[in-house]
């Protein structure tokens, strides 16, 4: 009877192990790469190399913009700035990435937007390059586009 309950007590406790290490484990990185650049021109409102940062769970995904080169040309209070992130699917058509979340910024901050509200498919690979992202501020809309591929290459969804 000694040997039962000690063999069950082992048993429970490197059960009791095994979930705390799942529940500790590192979650899985599902988009590569995490981070890509690109060049972005704006128009009038300016323009030059931005950050895009991509998060994904599931069939959830998120990216946030960031770019000291575009700057904000006024104050601007937290999510006040709706924003679409459009990227091109490898496979053909459009992924869009939307939301008004932002951070409060000065007049003449680095811009940032996001994070930004998308549904991938696995396998999906996404591209800003022939994308846009539009930005309304204040009633005024602003787009902006890559001049180039983004680099290191384009979001693949796991």
């Amino acid at each position: 009877m000694r040997g039962k309950r000690t063999g069950t007590g082992a048993a429970l406790a490197v059960g009791a192990l095994a979930a705390a290490g799942l529940a500790f484990a590192p979650t899985a990185v599902a988009v590569t790469p995490q981070t890509a650049t690109i060049t972005a021109d704006c128009g009038s409102f300016g323009g030059g190399e931005a950050t895009l940062t991509a998060t994904q769970d599931g069939t959830a995904a998120t990216i946030t913009v960031t770019s000291s080169a575009i700057t904000a040309p006024i104050a601007l209070a937290q999510d006040s700035i709706t924003s679409t992130l459009t990227l091109v699917k490898a496979s053909g058509g459009t992924t869009a990435f939307t939301g008004t979340k932002n951070p409060a910024m000065a007049a003449g901050d680095s811009v940032t937007v996001g994070p930004l509200d998308g549904t991938v498919a696995s396998g999906d690979s996404l591209e800003a390059y022939g994308g846009s992202l539009q930005m309304t501020v204040l009633g005024f809309t602003i787009t902006c586009t890559a001049t180039g591929a983004q680099s290191p290459g384009p979001f693949v969804f796991d």
